[in-house]
């Protein structure tokens, strides 16, 4: 694919704006030349900002996708529409990046897999910590086998008070779920991709509704309206592989708690281990003797280095166009993200029935 991949943004909100546009407009090989919003103004600022001089603007993805130079779409909707914008843009026989979680339901996500396999078209979901300096040193060292088996995890999303008051992040409806399909899906894409363990047993999970009813709570984006919080405001889990390993994943946006630790794992494993807590640290035991070792990543580029380091939104957005040009596997598996989204359904469930999930 020599020419520029014309790339359609469906979905001009916050994570467009604050992630996928900027990223996108950085590689030169990428055109964005459609945009789509149910507030059309919003679409439209989003041409105007980043679209070439005769970007198209719509306000039905429908029509978008009728559309056949488009090459990509990038799918930024709320949660509630992510399978049926992914499916529907593949069956028009383009690839798709979809924002995370992959959809609601665990049965949309498989329906996104198998219209992909369908079409032979690729599909991604937006898993954007993986592209972090520390995500990606830790994920070589466990694929070395540095840490040995790795038999006990936790996965990290805790926020003391920082509940998303914008938007439809309170909306189970739209979202699904709160801090568990928000910010818990990034820790527990992160700590299965660092294991590479993807085949669970059993889950034991328990959301909870402990904070949401509080009025006038201190918050960092301004205090929440109890009425509208209709989600959990923190959830736990011990989720069981099939291999006998362990994970532990715990998530809030409002916690009485000072340890807040967000998009973050802590490995154990036979040979070493190694957490996200200060920067990234490492232990175990040489010569008869423990150890802890600290890697200081550099993240902002290197002193001498003329000009910009790539920000980890950057690096996805430029794999993922490599991808679709070189026809070769995004770093983000869609089977992957359909095991994360089959966990976190299965948290809320067992959540629900007070019963352990067996897959």
């Amino acid at each position: 694919m020599s020419k520029k991949v014309k790339v359609a943004i469906i979905g001009c909100g916050g994570i467009a704006g604050g992630k996928h546009m900027p990223s996108l407009a950085k590689l030169e090989n990428v055109e964005m030349v459609a945009f789509c919003d149910v507030i059309a103004e919003r679409a439209q600022k989003a041409a105007a900002d980043f679209g070439t001089p005769d970007a198209k603007v719509y306000e039905d993805y429908k029509e978008l996708l009728k559309d056949s130079t488009i090459d990509v779409i990038h799918v930024c909707t709320p949660n509630d529409s992510h399978a049926d914008i992914s499916i529907a843009g593949l069956e028009s026989g383009k690839h798709v990046m979809c924002e995370k979680p992959m959809a609601k339901t665990a049965a949309d996500a498989r329906r996104m897999v198998e219209a992909a396999k369908r079409k032979g078209k690729k599909l991604t979901v937006g898993y954007n910590n993986r592209f972090r300096p520390d995500s990606r040193y830790l994920k070589g060292v466990c694929e070395a086998g540095e840490l040995g088996e790795i038999y006990f995890a936790k996965a990290h999303a805790i926020r003391r008070r920082a509940v998303p008051t914008w938007g439809v992040f309170l909306d189970e409806e739209k979202q699904g779920g709160g801090p568990l399909i928000d910010i818990g899906t990034h820790a527990l894409d992160l700590t299965l991709w660092a294991m590479n363990n993807y085949e669970p047993k059993v889950v034991l999970g328990k959301s909870h509704r402990k904070l949401a009813e509080t009025e006038n709570a201190a918050n960092a984006f301004g205090s929440w309206n109890p009425e509208e919080f209709t989600v959990e405001d923190s959830a736990f889990a011990m989720i069981q592989m099939k291999n006998g390993a362990t994970i532990v994943l715990e998530t809030s946006w409002a916690l009485n708690i000072l340890d807040e630790k967000e998009a973050k794992c802590t490995l154990c494993g036979t040979l070493g281990g190694a957490d996200m807590d200060n920067g990234l640290r490492f232990n175990g035991e040489k010569n008869s003797r423990l150890y802890t070792n600290s890697v200081m990543l550099n993240t902002s580029g290197v002193a001498f280095f003329n000009g910009e380091a790539e920000s980890d939104a950057e690096l996805e957005a430029r794999l993922w166009i490599e991808s679709v040009v070189n026809d070769t596997d995004p770093v983000v598996l869609p089977e992957q993200a359909v095991v994360v989204s089959e966990i976190l359904e299965a948290i809320y469930e067992s959540s629900k029935t007070g019963e352990a999930i067996y897959f």
